[in-house]
């Protein structure tokens, strides 16, 4: 599904974000990335979306080439991707089913098969009780579970999540792991940037960076 062939991220004035990394991803993992903060976690992720293009050697998502992409091309690789990245915020004027709307809209979705959908993806977060309210009357938790929904309501192939559960507090952050295990266990292949010792061993494998290099494997308790 997402093959790493030594592959090199830097950035100007820094040290690496990531030198010389080697990692497969097969279909329908779930795979925790670990390490201190400025390992490359996100760099790893935002390299898989796209966001960011490799310095040396190849990513590739399927068959694609991650590197040598036209800009023409993103939005259908994005199609196979639900991003959670903590950047990423509801936006404020619009309810909460509204935000979840967002990724169907922009690809040509009828609002009205755009709604259903979304409602779907509440229901499978368990917030269809909150789609008419604004977000700011969300708790955290909900909040992050609203981004959730957001990111699987076009029914991605993979799910890149970085700190989901960064700021929540134990039981809500323990509400987002079983989400996502939830989707992985449905055959969505998961890549979870974490800081949380707690979920390590949920998943099929564990990976640690550490200065931008791979550092560790073993395998999880899933």
């Amino acid at each position: 599904m997402i093959n790493f062939d030594n592959v090199s991220k830097d950035y100007p004035g820094s040290a690496a974000a990531l030198a010389g990394v080697n990692l497969q991803v097969a279909s329908g993992e779930l795979l925790f990335l670990t390490g201190p903060s400025g390992a490359g976690k996100s760099t790893l992720l935002k390299l898989i979306a796209a966001i960011e293009k490799p310095s040396s050697g190849a990513v590739l998502v399927g068959a694609q080439d991650i590197g040598q992409l036209r800009p023409a091309a993103l939005p259908y690789l994005r199609r196979k991707l639900g991003l959670i990245f903590q950047q990423q915020r509801l936006l404020p004027d619009r309810s909460v089913a509204a935000n979840v709307m967002l990724p169907l809209l922009v690809t040509g979705t009828s609002r009205a098969e755009a709604s259903k959908r979304a409602l779907a993806a509440l229901e499978k977060v368990g917030l269809t009780h909150k789609a008419g309210h604004a977000p700011a009357t969300l708790s955290g938790g909900e909040q992050q579970r609203a981004t959730i929904a957001r990111a699987i309501v076009h029914q991605p192939q993979i799910i890149l999540a970085d700190e989901p559960t960064a700021n929540l507090d134990r039981v809500a952050a323990l509400g987002v792991l079983d989400l996502l295990r939830d989707f992985n266990r449905a055959g969505v292949t998961c890549l979870v940037a974490t800081h949380d010792r707690h979920f390590l061993n949920a998943g099929d494998r564990m990976v640690e960076l550490d200065q931008g290099r791979i550092v560790h494997h073993a395998p999880g308790a899933a």
